[in-house]
């Protein structure tokens, strides 16, 4: 399927696959590849998307900041935790910079391998192949993997992008207007 892919299709995929990497995911899910459209600025999808006011900070707020929430210094100081003395003995014990290597301190996984699809994103690939074939094109463009997040069943980004006013019918409208510039 991935043939049909035009470029900027292929580095939205792309994309999401290093955004899912970056936030040490087991699996990409729509949400990566929403995220991916956005950071895909020159695509015909991300502009769609920009043109209602969606972008990647907006998407990153409402998915909230990635990585762990880490308990507050305070609250933990109030139980007499003092986390500057346990860094100081995780770094005697374990050499300078041990915490950031954890996956709490902000390490990222392997940054090599395969990562495969949650049901969701293969969901928005199979409907993204759907919507063009149902527009007649040939080929598969990032405003058809954006149409494919917009159905139901593709996991995390549907909602987001509907919280935000973006639905199935009106973008595919928004697709039809003359001057919908082509990508």
């Amino acid at each position: 399927m991935f043939e049909r892919f035009t470029d900027p299709a292929r580095r939205v995929v792309v994309l999401a696959q290093e955004d899912a990497r970056e936030r040490a995911a087991g699996r990409i899910g729509s949400e990566h590849l929403l995220l991916a459209l956005c950071r895909a600025s020159d695509t015909r999808g991300a502009a769609l998307l920009a043109a209602r006011g969606v972008t990647r900070a907006t998407v990153e707020d409402d998915l909230g900041a990635p990585g762990v929430d880490l308990p507050d210094k305070d609250a933990l100081a109030s139980v007499g935790i003092d986390l500057d003395e346990v860094r100081e003995r995780v770094e005697d014990a374990f050499g300078p910079g041990a915490l950031e290597s954890t996956r709490a301190g902000g390490a990222r996984r392997r940054r090599w391998g395969h990562i495969p699809f949650d049901r969701g994103a293969k969901k928005v690939l199979e409907l993204a192949l759907r919507e063009a074939i149902r527009r007649g094109d040939r080929s598969i463009g990032s405003e058809h993997v954006l149409l494919g997040m917009l159905h139901t069943e593709t996991g995390r980004a549907m909602p987001l992008l509907a919280a935000r006013g973006v639905t199935l019918a009106p973008m595919r409208a928004a697709l039809d207007e003359p001057g919908a510039a082509a990508q």
